[in-house]
């Protein structure tokens, strides 16, 4: 068949559900049925489209087909529990449960609700901080406006709170303390978010369009207001304010062996707020979680003084308690058998447990010891646990890692990794944001060696470990280090 005799043949397209596109051309067929070997050319290949994963929960019908959005900045694989957990505050949004703005702290903060409408999250956007142009607690604003010298922390990059968040989830991940709630930037889009008036106006005359015009409407790029990138952090239920429970334990003390798991739990707290040089931690940014114990009260009948036996199961000890639930003695020495000889009111009691959650870890990750005003002190050094010198269950903890440069330089990479999603990344800034940080884990390295408390590790000499400058093909790298020569003119707050 001759150029000009060619006739047109049809293509048949078959779409399958897993985004595989088969082009299959008619022609091939004939072929087939006039003999011709099946090692010829094709006039039309196989063509195979890989499926890309998208952000699950958004309404895709008011997208167009073809637009320049990333649907998948929302896309967790490492982390299928976090990732299920955003997906399902995405699908509450697109029902119409929007999150709700915190009336406490300065910035604009946002509990954040599942489908059942229960609070699965705390989402901090990056333009609602407190120096963010978008804040509504506008206070905040004209507190460092007229009074710089006691508000504004000249020693961090302004509007990165979000980053230091997610970083110090990073850092608690990294070293296993497991005391800061998963924490991750996010994108979300909410009409309770804060957005200025021309955004609002815009995405309402774009819906309009799209109502009237749908095929006007394809061509734009987003058709609702504009996602928000924030950290996105796991809200943690049962706790209340450390400031809460301390006062408590002052006037109600903890028992000796519930005391030490406290302690344990205060050292994970100082070991973090020190390597990140927290610089706003109060009593009442840090959370505790006491479960007290829960008494049943049964009656064992002996029979006319049969022996019965008690045994500790599932957490639970059975055990005689007085008027207020103290026990007749510490439950620490209470043997796993009890003789019972008469008939005697037992309570089930469900042994206590205390946990410490650091919250509000956004005012962290200095580029520079503080040098001017403030001194932002740690203000769980005045607590009486910090007298008490470090564990030895911390001290096996954390030194294997702290004490390889190796991990040392791997947290450094997570942590830029991290800290370049933001549009405004300055490598230099960043550089000395880790030259801090690797003061602070020379200094915490050597306390815990030489077995100091905590308040003594606050007064050691502050360092920074800085790398030097010149051109590495290798991963080795020579530092440098120095101490801090300017100090505060307040260093008490």
């Amino acid at each position: 068949m001759s150029a000009t005799d060619a006739e047109i043949v049809p293509i048949l397209v078959s779409t399958t559900v897993d985004c595989q596109v088969h082009c299959t051309s008619a022609l091939r067929a004939d072929e087939e049925s006039d003999g011709s070997s099946s090692d010829d050319i094709r006039l039309v290949p196989d063509v195979t489209f890989e499926p890309v994963p998208d952000s699950p929960g958004i309404n895709r019908e008011s997208q167009p087909l073809l637009g320049t959005i990333d649907v998948t900045y929302n896309h967790f694989p490492d982390d299928p529990l976090f990732n299920d957990l955003v997906s399902n505050a995405e699908t509450a949004i697109d029902n119409g449960i929007y999150p709700e703005r915190i009336s406490q702290g300065s910035s604009g903060s946002y509990f954040v609700k599942n489908p059942e409408a229960k609070i699965i999250g705390v989402f901090k956007p990056k333009d609602e901080e407190p120096y963010g142009r978008l804040n509504p607690k506008w206070t905040k604003w004209m507190h460092k406006l007229c009074c710089p010298c006691c508000f504004g922390r000249s020693c961090l990059i302004p509007n990165q709170g979000y980053l230091s968040e997610a970083a110090a989830s990073l850092v608690d991940t990294k070293l296993d303390l497991n005391i800061v709630p998963k924490t991750r930037v996010v994108k979300l889009v909410s009409e309770t978010f804060n957005y200025p008036r021309i955004d609002r106006q815009k995405a309402r005359i774009k819906r309009s369009i799209m109502e009237q015009f749908p095929n006007v409407g394809l061509r734009f790029n987003r058709i609702g207001l504009p996602p928000k990138s924030g950290s996105f952090q796991v809200y943690v239920d049962g706790f209340k304010d450390a400031d809460h429970w301390l006062r408590r334990f002052e006037a109600e003390p903890l028992p000796a062996w519930m005391a030490q798991k406290f302690q344990l739990q205060f050292e994970r707290l100082v070991v973090l707020d020190y390597i990140i040089r927290n610089t706003d931690r109060g009593n009442d940014n840090w959370l505790i979680k006491y479960d007290q114990p829960q008494i049943v009260t049964t009656t064992t009948n002996n029979g006319g003084g049969a022996a019965t036996t008690g045994a500790v199961r599932g957490g639970a000890v059975a055990t005689q308690v007085g008027l207020h639930g103290n026990t007749n003695g510490s439950l620490k020495n209470i043997s796993r058998h009890v003789d019972l000889v008469d008939t005697t009111d037992w309570n089930l009691v469900q042994l206590p447990q205390i946990r410490i959650a650091a919250i509000d870890n956004g005012l962290a990750f200095p580029y520079k010891h503080p040098d001017s005003w403030r001194g932002y002190p740690y203000h769980w050094a005045w607590l009486p646990q910090a007298k008490v010198p470090f564990s030895r269950e911390i001290r096996d903890l954390v030194l294997p890692h702290l004490g390889d440069m190796n991990f040392v330089q791997d947290l450094c990479d997570d942590l830029h990794l991290l800290f370049k999603q933001d549009k405004g990344f300055d490598k230099g800034l960043f550089e000395r944001q880790m030259s801090v940080m690797r003061g602070q884990i020379l200094n915490l390295t050597q306390a815990l060696r030489d077995g100091k408390s905590p308040v003594q590790l606050v007064q050691m000499p502050a360092v920074v470990v800085e790398k030097s400058q010149g051109q590495h093909t290798s991963r080795f790298f020579n530092f440098t280090q120095r101490f801090q020569d300017k100090s505060p003119f307040f260093s008490w707050c």
